[in-house]
């Protein structure tokens, strides 16, 4: 007899009817739940403390805060579905804040830190909130242009307006009144390139998508998330704050990318699972490697020697040896502790995909987006696809591919505008009944956006927006994303890239292919030159090798025919996405 398989969710049986009454619990339900299961586990973690010290809040500990913020949220006139927005870097602060104002059956609205100003007055003014809690160097910004809006600090301590400091008059237990179908948050989204939309998501759309993830990667309540990239990202929060969440497990708040912060956060907070952007592996891997080329050539050939046999150990047989062999290097980058790595953002460069699982390091390639929760699919551990985004959650998501092109195909597969139904599907866009309209298909399937086909054992394989795809003068797609992630390898080289099309002939209109390149400091240093206003000859040659090389990978009418060396930066977003508003 076989034994029935376990889901990621099937504890909260022993708590439904009583602790929660709905098909998923809210996220105050979840708090009570948690804080009895786990009262003294640390919950959230940071290095602020006095000499960056560590100070550890336990489940416990923020069971007892959100009840008196929430207690006050109340006193002070937060009525339920009432919005608060939170602003500010990742704190044990930030999270406690977005938990009260859910407890309090309010609406929370996370903000971007990095805003402009101007950007920060359109949200607010779209939101309407009843009160905004941020760090101290924002309270002037907000203070100045909505005097009538009660601002709070969320990292100043000596302020009486700081959120541990606020204490409601009423001391008996709070109890919320939430339903799982309730709004929770509205994360505010302009992609890469558009106006800002505000994603309504219900208590029910964000944790089911955090326990329907989970069929494709487990984690348990000893792990330590560690949420360095900014937590108000649909992503950062989903996957380092409410999956942890939902296990029980700890989380350690990164602040900065230095590299001194970093590496104390990895080795103090003895991090097992990370998440992060194709840009941040990148590094740590160039310094892991740049370690072992010191070591001279004989080690390097060895180590690339085992790096090859332990992956392909673990591919064929599943069995993790890298963890042994590579012991010295994880632990000299701070990372030996490190269970499972996490990228989402973009696509990851197979060859890094390849070594960190070599070295013993799990990694999962994820897919998703704001207005489903965010996660769609993600790739399992055991069973990974190193081409693949992930598998999706069958029979908990439905994921089909919609408006197949006849002429275009992978492997047999029809290519298509990939669409999901779910119950991590979005409530819609915040006051924008059209714009909501139009994302959903006549049978209620979310149109994503993205290109892409899905294979028989349902692993999607991604080709890049729908809006930015290139036809060429011949009838032929190009995905400008597929170019753009074959440079992750020549990050040293190359700090930005974007691949758009350009007129090569005005009279025919016909286009090709070019490639606006932002050349990497390490670039001018190694060739010893300064960065000035024009393009250096020596830059462009060695730009052009590169371009050179990866254009042999694609067919003649995807290659790029012509460079620009740009010298500014082309402006990104907190998720180190660029923004591709730039001009042809």
């Amino acid at each position: 007899m076989t034994k029935k398989q376990t889901l990621p969710w099937d504890f909260l049986q022993e708590f439904r009817g009583k602790d929660f009454k709905g098909e998923w619990p809210t996220f105050a339900e979840l708090l009570n739940i948690q804080s009895k299961r786990y009262p003294e586990r640390p919950f959230f973690v940071d290095f602020s403390g006095p000499s960056d010290s560590k100070r550890i809040f336990t489940y416990s500990d923020v069971y007892s805060k959100v009840q008196n913020i929430a207690k006050w949220l109340c006193e002070n006139g937060l009525k339920k579905g009432e919005h608060v927005i939170v602003t500010g870097k990742n704190s044990p602060e930030w999270a406690t804040v977005y938990l009260s104002v859910l407890y309090a059956n309010g609406i929370i609205i996370p903000l971007d830190n990095g805003l402009h100003e101007n950007e920060i007055i359109n949200l607010v003014s779209k939101s309407d909130p009843k009160f905004i809690f941020c760090d101290d160097e924002k309270k002037q910004t907000f203070n100045s242009n909505f005097k009538s809006i009660k601002t709070l600090s969320i990292n100043n301590p000596e302020s009486k307006d700081y959120v541990f400091n606020l204490m409601p008059k009423n001391k008996e237990t709070f109890t919320s009144d939430a339903n799982e179908n309730d709004t929770a948050a509205i994360l505010f989204t302009s992609g890469t390139t558009g106006n800002a939309k505000g994603v309504m998501l219900s208590h029910k759309n964000l944790i089911s998508d955090g326990y329907i993830a989970q069929q494709n990667f487990n984690h348990y309540s000893t792990d330590v998330f560690y949420a360095l990239l900014p937590i108000h990202h649909a992503y950062t929060m989903q996957a380092a704050f409410i999956n942890p969440f939902e296990t029980g497990a700890s989380i350690v708040f990164g602040k900065s990318m230095a590299v001194s912060k970093l590496m104390k956060e990895l080795k103090e907070g003895q991090i097992t699972v990370m998440l992060g952007v194709p840009l941040l592996y990148n590094k740590l891997l160039s310094g892991i490697n740049k370690g072992i080329k010191s070591k001279g050539p004989v080690i390097s050939i060895l180590l690339q020697l085992l790096s090859n046999i332990s992956f392909l150990i673990k591919k064929i047989t599943g069995k993790n040896i890298g963890k042994k062999l590579f012991k010295q290097v994880l632990q000299q980058a701070n990372i030996y502790t490190l269970r499972v790595a996490i990228c989402g953002g973009g696509p990851l460069a197979t060859s890094v995909f390849k070594q960190y699982n070599a070295m013993g390091i799990d990694f999962i390639q994820g897919y998703g987006l704001t207005e489903t929760s965010p996660i769609i699919a993600l790739n399992p551990v055991d069973k990974f696809k190193i081409q693949s985004v992930g598998k999706d959650f069958y029979p908990y998501e439905e994921v089909k591919i919609i408006n197949k092109n006849p002429l275009l195909s992978k492997k047999g597969f029809g290519i298509g505008e990939i669409a999901i139904k779910g119950p991590m599907v979005m409530q819609g866009y915040y006051n924008m009944p059209e714009e909501t309209k139009a994302m959903f298909t006549d049978d209620g399937f979310l149109k994503t956006g993205d290109l892409g086909w899905m294979d028989k054992d349902r692993y999607i394989m991604l080709c890049g927006r729908a809006k930015n795809v290139i036809v060429t003068s011949g009838g032929k797609n190009v995905y400008p994303e597929e170019i753009e992630d074959s440079f992750q390898l020549y990050f040293d080289s190359i700090q930005q890239i974007v691949v758009q099309s350009y007129i090569d002939n005005e009279e025919t209109k016909s286009e090709a292919i070019e490639a606006l390149i932002y050349p990497s400091d390490e670039l001018y240093k190694r060739l010893k030159i300064e960065r000035n206003n024009f393009t250096n000859d020596e830059v462009l040659d060695e730009i052009q090798e590169i371009v050179n090389k990866v254009n042999k990978s694609f067919q003649p009418y995807s290659q790029i025919s012509r460079i620009k060396i740009l010298d500014k930066p082309l402006e990104m977003t907190t998720s180190q996405k660029i923004k591709r508003n730039y001009n042809k």
